[in-house]
């Protein structure tokens, strides 16, 4: 019986010959990555030398650290919460990544995301990172297991394999894929398993689309996602490790608890409704068009990636946001943020009204640009449970770079085939 690619990564992590679904073993990470962000890094450093005596870790470069979050109020607290993480790093010998974006993105930046490594995170959207053949798993109980011990115990997940045909339409992307997965399979549909991505499909999806459908795989219940290495994963991955590396792929007689076949081209725009990305959430949009809007906003770990910026600008280019909108666009990391620059997609969106912003978590988390009681917000964030993104008396939907653009520039929720020339 063949494996999958998720068994072959863990099996070689945790140094067995092979794996099956279930199997509980320590399994030691290639990467431990972490944001900062209080309660979370401050009390694993604190427990780390206070319950287990860990002055300095060994193997300093298997951790990783980023500041994304809280980098736009400059105030007191953000350096004392910062401060904390530079010394630790610089205590220990370890990389702290800072003013570089989204450690998600920056992460496959900077080369840690190489075809069959096996990372882990406290934040489940480092499965984002499984575009490339690896493994990202977030791991937020357990995480300071794997910082004290270097290994972390885990139940060997199973598989269900999405089977991608054709390609995207005009005005359709990854969002609005992972939104009719949910709404078709359920939000539990992937439970403890990790989602497979394969087919011609697949392959023909650009590595921004990849990142960003694997970014979002804990909705429907899944601890990670992942696409088999291609020429196209792997020209990338090959600039960019930082280390030599061995890809695997999934064997043609691996187990799946499903496969399931979507026709790509076959989808159109969907919206998720406030509270939650659940199933009986998503509705096609013309359910939704008119709704009112004070707030479009694109970023976060799963969205503002070049091809995205390249989508809300082809929308707006000559035009502006609506009058009484606020669109805040802001690039996943500052590679992409120069790069849309020197693009001149910037000058197109802040000629149009946009606010353009350094890459930042804070956003998607309410913590700049807060919306305010009352107003509905169109998102390509990674959630919209009540007081996300500011007051817990506004609202927020979710849709595709593409939908968020269109919107900005109507002021109301809007098919973006209606708008695109």
């Amino acid at each position: 019986m063949g494996s999958t690619i998720t068994e072959k990564i863990l099996a070689r992590a945790g140094g067995l010959d092979s794996v099956v679904p279930a199997q509980n073993a320590p399994f030691r990470p290639d990467y431990m990555i972490a944001y900062d962000y209080p309660g979370y890094t401050d009390v694993m450093f604190r427990q780390m030398k206070e319950d287990f005596g860990i002055e300095r870790v060994k193997d300093p470069e298997r951790y990783v650290l980023f500041i994304d979050h809280m980098t736009t109020r400059a105030n007191e607290r953000e350096l004392q919460m910062h401060n904390v993480t530079r010394d630790w790093g610089r205590l220990n010998g370890v990389e702290v990544h800072e003013g570089v974006g989204i450690g998600h993105q920056v992460a496959a930046e900077l080369g840690y995301a190489a075809p069959g490594n096996f990372l882990v995170h406290f934040d489940g959207h480092v499965s984002g990172l499984g575009a490339f053949g690896a493994l990202g798993w977030g791991v937020r109980k357990d995480l300071l297991e794997a910082w004290v011990t270097g290994a972390v115990y885990l139940d060997v997940p199973a598989s269900t394999r999405f089977h991608l045909e054709g390609s995207f339409s005009e005005g359709v992307d990854n969002r609005d894929l992972l939104h009719h997965i949910i709404a078709t399979y359920g939000a539990d549909a992937c439970a403890h398993q990790v989602m497979e991505y394969a087919g011609p499909g697949a392959e023909a999806m650009s590595i921004d689309r990849r990142q960003g459908l694997c970014a979002m795989a804990m909705f429907t219940g899944a601890v990670s996602a992942i696409f088999n290495p291609d020429e196209l994963s792997l020209e990338y991955s090959r600039r960019v490790a930082r280390d030599e590396f061995e890809p695997v792929y999934s064997d043609p007689d691996a187990t799946y608890t499903a496969t399931h076949d979507v026709d790509l081209s076959a989808l159109s725009p969907q919206v998720v409704l406030p509270g939650s990305a659940k199933s009986g959430n998503t509705r096609p949009i013309e359910d939704l068009v008119g709704t009112r809007l004070q707030h479009a906003y694109i970023g976060s770990c799963a969205s503002g990636r070049i091809e995205e910026i390249r989508a809300a600008a082809e929308i707006l280019q000559g035009k502006k946001v609506a009058e009484g909108v606020r669109f805040n666009v802001v690039p996943t990391s500052k590679k992409i943020y120069d790069q849309a620059e020197a693009e001149g997609l910037l000058d197109i969106l802040t000629e149009a009204g946009a606010q353009v912003a350094q890459a930042s978590c804070d956003f998607c988390v309410g913590y700049a640009s807060p919306l305010e009681p009352g107003d509905n917000a169109i998102s390509t964030g990674v959630l919209n449970i009540s007081g996300r993104m500011g007051s817990t008396d506004a609202s927020i939907y979710m849709g595709s770079a593409y939908t968020v653009a269109a919107s900005a520039l109507t002021g109301v929720i809007t098919d973006p085939r209606e708008v695109m020339s």
